[in-house]
């Protein structure tokens, strides 16, 4: 079985061109199911043959019963999917068993962001006396600026940008490019980080990175887990939302967007969407707070 997983893994980084993230989840994911396929029958050896739906149900039952919540058991069976679809189309199975596995029913969660004002307090957290510091406010301005994810942050370059025109070319998911605006102030801070950029760059800075625009203090490409904790802590000076991460930030983008009239569609490009219904969530958020503006003040709304 962990053969198979492994070959899973190679197609998916080699074929699909996955990003290092998506790889890394998915590697947990399977190696928690083949963890559970280890106890369930007992110490023998696994084979591909052994797992039926009921097995895979079972793998939910546990999780769930060791305290994930629905949502990550949910993301697990879309894991576990992936993996079975991909042995069926090459042969290795006759039948794949998690067609007739239905995932757990989750409750419709709407995406935390910050309202204007926050968005503004936070922009000022950064120490911008110092090179980190404007660093950091450039960071800032770009996730709310531009809507990118933290994986399509990390690996923006100098050559990403035309800043002449104002956009900046982004790197989604897939390796699809996509052009996006910048705003007047994303520029503006994205201007004075570059002016201290040099500050960055160590002597053992590798060639490979010299163009990588968000830069250690030691002069390595920034990872997904250092920009986490830097939102972490601006994001909690200025907010008590449980979520604090860059992905606020993208939230915040498209609500306020689409708060202020900008079309569905435009929004839906400048976030690098695959559907139209994935980016129709922001105009849930627009709605629910239309419906507490009304309620507070309407004569009739209780």
């Amino acid at each position: 079985m962990k053969h198979y997983v492994q070959q899973f893994l190679h197609y998916l980084r080699q074929e699909r061109n996955a990003s290092s993230h998506t790889i890394q989840a998915y590697e947990d994911d399977l190696g928690q199911f083949l963890d559970f396929l280890q106890r369930h029958f007992s110490s023998r050896t696994v084979d591909v043959s052994d797992v039926d739906h009921i097995t895979i149900r079972l793998f939910l039952g546990d999780l769930l019963e060791r305290g994930f919540s629905k949502r990550s058991a949910a993301r697990k069976l879309a894991c576990i999917r992936s993996l079975f679809r991909f042995l069926h189309k090459r042969g290795a199975i006759a039948r794949n068993p998690s067609v007739n596995v239905a995932s757990p029913r989750l409750e419709k969660r709407l995406p935390e962001y910050l309202d204007e004002q926050a968005v503004d307090r936070l922009m000022d957290q950064p120490d911008c006396s110092t090179p980190e510091g404007l660093r950091d406010r450039a960071i800032l301005e770009m996730f709310y600026g531009t809507g990118i994810r933290l994986s399509e942050l990390i690996l923006l370059s100098l050559d990403d940008f035309d800043m002449r025109n104002g956009t900046l070319k982004v790197t989604g998911k897939g390796n699809k490019e996509r052009i996006v605006p910048i705003g007047r102030k994303a520029l503006a801070a994205l201007d004075r980080f570059l002016a201290v950029r040099s500050w960055f760059l160590a002597k053992g800075t590798l060639a490979d990175t010299l163009r990588v625009l968000f830069l250690t203090k030691r002069g390595y490409r920034m990872n997904p887990k250092g920009v986490n904790t830097l939102l972490n802590r601006y994001i909690g000076q200025v907010s008590e939302i449980e979520q604090k991460s860059p992905h606020v930030l993208r939230h915040s983008f498209a609500t306020h967007m689409l708060n202020r009239g900008a079309d569905l569609r435009a929004v839906k490009e400048m976030l690098g969407h695959e559907s139209l219904s994935t980016t129709q969530i922001y105009t849930h958020v627009s709605v629910d707070r239309l419906k507490k503006v009304y309620a507070q003040a309407h004569p009739k709304a209780s």
